[in-house]
């Protein structure tokens, strides 16, 4: 299977070259990188095109002017391999080491028998380190929330660390997503069910960012809260069509 990693960016130079080379020797040469960075201020773009010349032709840069969202970032990133025919899949990951690039291997080997496949926090064997309550909470309780609104048995909707086949990625009409943050995540992982491709969940450990300051804050989680129930009533239009991939 040849994959492209989608990782966003915005001032993420202290880490996304550790993070580009953990992800180099822990994949195959079938398995290629794409940064997008969002303008970001302390050079994390420059670092990126120093590292795509070095790692050549496996490292791929997305430049964007300004900050304008993860969902976004997501969409460019996506449409960007889409226009390529060889990726047959792809992978969302943060830049922080967050989603260890360990579990790479776990999440291709998922992907060759399903649809989606996700890096859960809340499935047996899965959880997070140096998390405070608060955020244990919101976490757990958004997809726990999600899962019961949207009627899908999904354990972790508002993770990160995601892997979907073209064909999932053809199906859910990318140009109509607006959500960003949590929600993106919710939205592209209920469209997926609704179009009845086959999800699977497999467990990691999300372990917080020991460098940089995280971009999620409390009011994004409940932003994306607000918006399952628009998910949920939208839903007619993404319900299960000829274009599932099995």
């Amino acid at each position: 299977m040849r994959a492209l990693i989608v990782v966003p960016t915005y001032n993420e130079a202290e880490n996304i070259k550790s993070l580009v080379e953990a992800i180099l020797a822990s994949t195959p040469s079938s398995i290629d990188i794409l940064i997008v960075d969002d303008g970001s201020p302390d050079g994390t773009g420059a670092l990126a095109d120093v590292l795509a010349v070095r790692h050549e032709p496996r490292v791929h840069v997305l430049h964007r002017a300004k900050k304008m969202g993860l969902g976004t970032a997501y969409v460019n990133g996506f449409r960007w391999g889409l226009g390529r025919s060889e990726y047959s899949a792809f992978i969302e990951m943060d830049a922080d080491f967050s989603h260890n690039p360990s579990y790479l291997k776990t999440m291709l080997s998922t992907l060759e028998t399903s649809d989606v496949a996700i890096g859960s926090r809340y499935v047996p064997g899965g959880g997070t380190v140096n998390w405070g309550i608060g955020r244990k909470i919101l976490s757990r309780g958004g997809s726990f929330y999600s899962r019961v609104i949207l009627g899908a048995p999904i354990r972790d909707f508002t993770g990160g660390f995601n892997g979907w086949r073209r064909a999932v990625l053809d199906a859910v009409d990318l140009e109509s997503l607006r959500s960003d943050g949590y929600s993106f995540q919710i939205e592209l992982k209920y469209r997926a069910f609704l179009r009845g491709f086959r999800i699977k969940e497999f467990p990691i450990i999300f372990e917080d960012r020991k460098v940089g300051k995280s971009k999620m804050n409390r009011r994004i989680v409940f932003e994306a809260l607000a918006r399952v129930w628009g998910f949920r009533l939208n839903s007619r239009k993404f319900l299960t069509s000829p274009e599932r991939a099995h």
